[in-house]
């Protein structure tokens, strides 16, 4: 039994005459008849019961017809799904980015691509830079969007942004309201930290290095805004993101003058993975629309810090 059979079984099953069933197929009245009498053969029974005028399904063929239609359907799917892997203005994207991505830039850039590829849909997860990297290895996902430390043998990447670090301390804190600080000023006060599955924590932990102390830990956090509140709760004082819609009644935001405080946010992909053409023009389409007005920097700029 093969598609054709079961092609030509539904098309004699609506049409119900061999003659006019053949000529809907391209198909010699003869050839029809024998791939039904096979077809019946197989199953071990007759679908249609011969009459004058034609042919009319007998209960057999009517449970045939029910089942035959479910995998002619499946089968026509299962090709629009492979046609839409196979082009790039078709298909699903499995996509991953970190948190800080979420409220502006992921949406952003995902809504001007479909603006040029209606056709593409994307299944998104948000995640830390450990993770996404894990899902790109085992190809989980196809594009992630995360803030690797250092290069990976099986993976690329392509720059997308520098976020900035700020200093958040409480509104009672001795530094705040201050415009720039040096990191250096913060060097005997506790810190909130990130939990170290966050790539921020390493990240954090250098630059402290950097300013010549080694950061005492108050309490640690999985994201951006449970560390604000902890320092909102004076806790500690922590490095952050600058994050859109943060209630400064309780805290205060300050540039660190030095060292620099950025992070670099990459766009990476498996190096030898099958990637689809939906998702080779998406990851072209950012490498050709990059670089961006940082729109993380964009919002800082207009905030008072």
């Amino acid at each position: 039994m093969d598609w054709h059979q079961l092609k030509y079984f539904q098309t004699l099953a609506n049409i119900c005459n061999f003659s006019k069933a053949a000529d809907e197929l391209v198909l010699s009245q003869s050839a029809l008849s024998r791939s039904i009498s096979r077809l019946e053969e197989e199953l071990g029974v007759s679908l249609f019961e011969r009459k004058s005028r034609g042919v009319v399904l007998n209960r057999y063929g009517e449970i045939f017809l029910k089942h035959a239609n479910r995998a002619l359907s499946e089968i026509a799917e299962a090709k629009q799904e492979i046609n839409n892997l196979v082009d790039p203005f078709h298909g699903t994207i499995l996509l991953s980015f970190i948190q800080p991505l979420g409220s502006s830039f992921i949406p952003d850039l995902i809504g001007a691509f479909q603006q040029q590829a209606p056709g593409v849909k994307f299944q998104l997860t948000q995640d830390t830079t450990k993770i996404i990297l894990s899902q790109l290895e085992s190809a989980e996902i196809d594009i992630g969007f995360c803030s690797p430390q250092e290069p990976i043998e099986n993976l690329s990447s392509f720059p997308i942004m520098n976020q900035e670090l700020f200093l958040i301390v409480h509104k009672d804190h001795r530094l705040a309201g201050a415009e720039q600080v040096d990191l250096c000023e913060v060097a005997n006060d506790p810190f909130v930290l990130y939990k170290p599955e966050i790539a921020l924590r390493d990240v954090i932990e250098k630059l402290c290095h950097d300013a010549g102390f080694h950061p005492t830990m108050s309490f640690e956090a999985f994201e951006d805004r449970t560390a604000a509140g902890l320092v909102g709760a004076k806790l500690g004082v922590s490095l952050i993101p600058f994050i859109p819609g943060l209630d400064l009644k309780k805290v205060s935001l300050i540039r660190v003058r030095n060292p620099l405080c950025l992070v670099g946010i990459h766009m990476v992909w498996r190096k030898n993975g099958y990637m689809s053409p939906a998702a080779k023009h998406f990851k072209s389409y950012v490498e050709n629309t990059i670089p961006w007005t940082d729109p993380l920097s964009q919002a800082v700029g207009k905030f008072n810090v």
